[in-house]
Formats: structure tokens, C-alpha cells, sequence
């Protein structure tokens, strides 16, 4: 398999254009047309990471974390990213980050989180803007079924829980083929009026090229018309955090609890305890600061994220527990996570799960 096949199948679940602005999520290291052989996951890239990789024979690392956030200035060995950089080359191996685009995802390690804990009723916390579009086309009326059947299957139409979603009007239109033309309908050099359909989906801009091809493979005409709208309407199952439910309200020391065994950690740096039972919850993996005021609003009992300075948590007010869990203890997860979307797409391809602890925070 080739890295670009595999990178398609990376961006029909987690699209690159879910990434927040200063990210560097995608492929940051190798030729596209490299035959991959064996890939290894993890949640940080780092020289124990790649000396893994050499040893178990994989060409091809696949992070949660981009190794390179910021420009490189110098290639020289005496800086980290740098000597990352050396060696993957060196190695021969590919980079790619899976990062922020992934966090964005409701299906992502948010959820993945709140699974564990048992949460139910799981939605994005602060759903995005600016990754949808409507797209418009014409074409004759027997022919609608066929292109808005193609256009559904290539991923449109999808609103809410509501698929195979469009708005059809019926009109006429009218075009004249040149002598170079070899029209579908009418003749060449005359006017011709063709009863049409007007076809309506709105559709995610990750899969705008291949809803294109859809449309052109399916549409009788030599031309086919079309029209792209952008739309400022949130897109519900993308964004940062998750807010959810317990199934049944429970104390704060419960919680508390559940969160160091299920998720395993060693300490939890948290607000002021409120003597109140704890029903919903929102999480953010990664440093989730900037969400406080979304999760008061949202009507959370409980914000569990990471990387909380100290006066993050006067934000709390008696409104809300804040737990700072640790980041790497948030994202660990990631590797199952990659691991399990990589098996299901390739069931007979090798997959290794880095051993290597990359968390450089230790406690005491």
C-alpha cells in the first residue's frame, strides 16, 4: 500500500481541514508514493520512538503530536526538532500527525474518554463553523434521481441524524452547443430548452472533490454545471470537547474516583469540591482552558481537561469543578485509538503500538 492510499483513508475519518489554525496536523515527513510496509502509533514523536520503529521495521510513524508546530530555521543536530528530523530521514521513515483533527471529531478521543467513564448523551461541546457548503447543480429531470443518489453516496446530504437531506425545484434551462460540442440533448449551434432539476446538499469540505467527481460521473451532460456555497452554519459532530451524562447522579468523590482508575491516573489537580452530586460532565483532552466558559454555560457539573494554570481554576466561581488530569494522561490514549482506525480499514496490515512512555512530566 502506498502512503497517499492510506492517507485517504486517514482523511475520510479524520479530515485534515478539521484542524485548528495553528496546527500542523497531516503528512509532515515522506514521499506520497512510498510503499508502506509496517506503521508504528504513538502519541509524541521522539528519538526512542523512531529507534522503535528501526526495530521493529516500520517505515511509516503515525503521531497524535506534530514533531514540528513552528518553522525550522536550522537542520542541525543540536536541536530537537531538528535531529527528529535527521534521523526519520536517515531511517527512511514516514511522518504523519493525526492531531487536532482528531480532537475535533465527535468520535475522536473525547468521546473515547467518556466512553470509559460511562458517559451517555455525548455531543461536541463547542461545534465548529466554516467546514460546510451547500452544492447546487442542474440537471435533466429523469436524470435526478441518479445524480442526487450519486451525490448522498459520496458523503452530502447529511444534516443532524438526517441523511439523503435536499431541496429539488424544477425549472427550465437553456444552452447552445458550439460546433465542437457533442450535446446530450438539442443540437449543435441552436438554443435549446431542457425541463431541468435544481438539486440542493449541503455537504463537509473535506469531501468536496470526490462530491465533484460523483457528480460528473454520473450527470448526462458533456458540461456539468454547478455551484459552491459556503455556509456559516455549525457542523454538529465537529468541534473541541464533549459534553455528556452519568446515567445516574453521583457523589464528587465518586467521580473522582472513577476518573484515576478507568483512566489511570496517578494524581488529579482540581477546584474547590461543592458537596454536589455530579451528573453531567465535559471533557477536552489536551489543554482545554479556553473552553471554561462554554462548559459553565453548557451546564456542566464537572470539566475534566489538562494543562489548567493557577488562575484557571478561580474561573470555577462555584459554578463548575475543574480537573487538570495532566495532558499526557488525557492523550494517551490516542495509540488505541489510531491502532483500532487502522485495523478496521486495513484488518491484515501491521500495526504496532509504541511501548516508549513519552510523558516527560514525572511525579513524586
Amino acid at each position: 500500500m502506498k502512503l497517499k492510499e492510506l492517507m485517504v483513508q486517514l482523511e475520510r475519518t479524520f479530515p485534515f481541514t478539521w484542524q485548528e489554525d495553528y496546527d500542523n496536523s497531516g503528512l509532515i515527513l515522506g514521499d506520497p508514493e512510498t510503499e508502506i510496509g509496517k506503521i508504528l502509533v504513538t502519541l509524541d514523536v521522539t528519538i526512542p520512538v523512531l529507534n522503535e520503529a528501526v526495530e521493529n521495521g516500520c517505515n511509516l510513524i503515525i503521531a497524535h503530536h506534530p514533531f514540528i508546530f513552528k518553522g525550522i530555521r536550522k537542520i542541525i543536530p543540536d536541536q530537537l526538532e531538528s535531529s527528529i528530523l535527521i534521523s526519520a530521514i536517515r531511517g527512511n521513515i514516514a511522518i504523519i500527525a493525526i492531531h487536532t483533527n482528531l480532537d475535533n471529531a465527535l468520535h475522536g478521543l473525547n468521546s473515547y474518554l467518556g466512553g470509559k467513564l460511562g458517559m451517555k448523551n455525548i455531543s461536541v461541546l463547542q461545534p465548529k463553523t466554516g467546514l460546510l457548503s451547500k452544492f447546487v447543480t442542474f440537471c435533466p429531470n429523469n436524470f435526478a434521481e441518479k445524480v442526487r443518489n450519486a451525490l448522498f453516496d459520496a458523503g452530502a446530504g447529511y444534516i443532524g441524524n438526517y441523511d439523503c437531506c435536499s431541496y429539488n425545484l424544477q425549472g427550465e434551462g437553456t444552452f447552445r452547443g458550439s460546433d465542437s460540442t457533442n450535446p446530450f440533448v438539442g443540437e449543435k449551434n441552436k438554443l435549446h430548452k431542457e425541463k431541468e432539476t435544481r438539486i440542493e446538499v449541503i455537504f463537509p469540505n473535506s469531501i468536496q472533490e470526490n462530491l465533484i467527481q460523483a457528480l460528473k460521473c454520473n450527470h448526462p451532460y458533456e458540461e456539468v454545471a454547478y455551484d459552491i456555497y459556503p455556509l456559516a452554519n455549525r457542523l454538529a459532530t465537529t468541534g473541541p470537547g464533549i459534553i455528556g451524562d452519568f446515567p445516574e447522579s453521583v457523589s464528587e468523590m465518586v467521580v473522582l474516583l472513577r476518573i484515576k482508575e478507568m483512566l489511570e491516573i496517578p494524581v488529579i489537580r482540581h477546584s474547590p469540591l461543592r458537596n454536589r452530586l455530579i451528573k453531567r460532565i465535559a471533557i477536552c483532552s489536551g489543554s482545554g482552558s479556553p473552553l471554561i466558559p462554554q462548559t459553565i454555560q453548557a451546564g456542566a457539573d464537572m470539566y475534566i481537561t489538562a494543562d489548567l494554570k493557577y488562575h484557571d481554576f478561580f474561573l470555577s466561581e462555584d459554578k463548575i469543578i475543574l480537573c487538570d488530569i495532566g495532558h499526557y494522561e488525557s492523550e494517551k490514549w490516542v495509540k488505541d485509538i489510531l491502532a483500532q482506525t487502522l485495523n478496521d480499514f486495513f484488518p491484515n496490515f501491521a500495526t504496532v503500538i509504541s511501548s516508549v512512555n513519552t510523558n516527560p512530566i514525572n511525579y513524586f
